[in-house]
């Protein structure tokens, strides 16, 4: 077993590894991380920054890879377009990372992507499941499912495990990651049976939902889709209320965010999603995992930060097996072999699971159904791949 398989198994245990090779023992691995750390959807960043921070810990603690240290440079994108661009070029050109964690939503990983691929610098998103954004070229990676998955699962679950056969969806028609989930949800449920009866939608930012809930309420469905983010889903579920309207919510993972209670109050109890994991696991690496980001921020860690480790460990486990290639003294070669390396990605296990990267460099692993309850989630069913 590699060094960095042992790590994802064990969790760092406490031994020093010794530097196998001169070259790399006179400098370190630069890895960049990108998302929000202030902003709209700071918490998203802040979940998936603090767990690669730990990882990081964890790997020096542990001697390092290949004889060198992680030497990480996070950059907050304020979940900007332009904020994106500007961290990935920096990252890029004047830091000379070896590879780039991030960035955190959709729009902006997008962005971000487009210049990993033109300057030739691996980068994996721990969290944006939009399809498109590993099309953008063979240097972009992540560790999250992607939003078919999620919206299968998501339209299987409705009808099959709820029984439900009548959904309404309102979408962020602004946001890819809400589109695309709502196109997947759509298909899924109405070719198992189900029925959209209705479809509204709203743009991000928006306060007031009214207009679209009381056109919604008069078609009488049993559960209303909200393929969007935490920040309106928990304005929705109050104003759901208000309205009479008693359905249950659903959505994706973009409702993993203790801000979710916060807006939502009592109105958002009874709601499910898709997430990657659940801190209630009984698998030795998440539950080691939890307790260890339990013990450094003195908080449970959301399936974002989850991610964030798990794009820590994909990258780590590749720069070990890169070996050689990833200690080029020409960054455009040491780049090169750790990307080759991140596409071979196979049965890693991980935070979320065990994982493998499949040819279009999205990993294959299970998903699990939560439910919202008054202290916290509450596990429903795993979905194995």
């Amino acid at each position: 077993m590699s060094k960095m398989r042992m790590l994802s198994a064990l969790l760092a245990i406490s031994m020093v590894l010794a530097g196998t090779v001169g070259v790399g023992a006179a400098g370190t691995f630069k890895i960049g991380a990108v998302g929000p750390r202030t902003g709209p959807v700071a918490t998203y960043g802040l979940s998936v920054l603090n767990a690669v921070t730990l990882a990081v810990e964890e790997v020096n603690a542990a001697g390092g890879i290949l004889g060198r240290q992680i030497e990480l440079i996070i950059e907050d994108n304020k979940a900007d377009a332009t904020e994106t661009n500007n961290a990935f070029r920096k990252l890029a050109s004047r830091d000379q990372v070896h590879a780039i964690i991030g960035a955190v939503v959709t729009a902006n990983s997008i962005v971000g992507a487009q210049v990993a691929q033109m300057m030739q610098v691996p980068m994996i998103t721990p969290t944006s499941t939009a399809e498109k954004v590993t099309q953008e070229g063979d240097y972009v990676f992540r560790s999250c499912l992607i939003d078919p998955v999620q919206a299968v699962i998501m339209g299987n679950f409705v009808y099959n495990s709820l029984g439900l056969r009548e959904v309404a969806i309102l979408t962020a028609q602004t946001n890819d990651y809400s589109v695309g989930l709502t196109e997947v949800f759509t298909e899924t449920f109405e070719r198992l049976g189900g029925k959209v009866v209705a479809a509204e939608s709203y743009s991000e930012g928006d306060q007031d939902f009214k207009a679209q809930l009381t056109k919604i309420r008069a078609r009488n469905p049993e559960a209303v889709y909200v393929p969007g983010y935490y920040t309106e889903a928990g304005l929705i579920a109050r104003q759901m209320r208000q309205l009479g309207m008693e359905q249950p919510i659903m959505g994706p993972d973009g409702f993993d965010s203790p801000k979710l209670f916060e807006i939502g109050g009592e109105a958002i109890l009874g709601s499910y999603f898709t997430n990657h994991y659940s801190k209630e696991s009984d698998d030795p690496v998440s539950k080691k995992f939890v307790e260890d980001y339990r013990a450094k921020y003195n908080e449970d860690p959301d399936g974002f930060a989850a991610l964030g480790y798990d794009a820590a460990l994909i990258l780590f486990d590749a720069l070990e097996r890169a070996g050689d290639g990833a200690l080029a003294k020409n960054i455009t070669s040491a780049r090169k072999a750790i990307r080759d390396a991140m596409a071979d990605t196979k049965d890693l296990h991980a935070a979320t699971g065990t994982l493998t990267l499949d040819e279009n460099r999205n990993p294959v692993k299970s998903a699990v159904i939560l439910k919202v309850v008054e202290d916290g989630y509450e596990f429903v069913e795993r979905v194995e791949p």
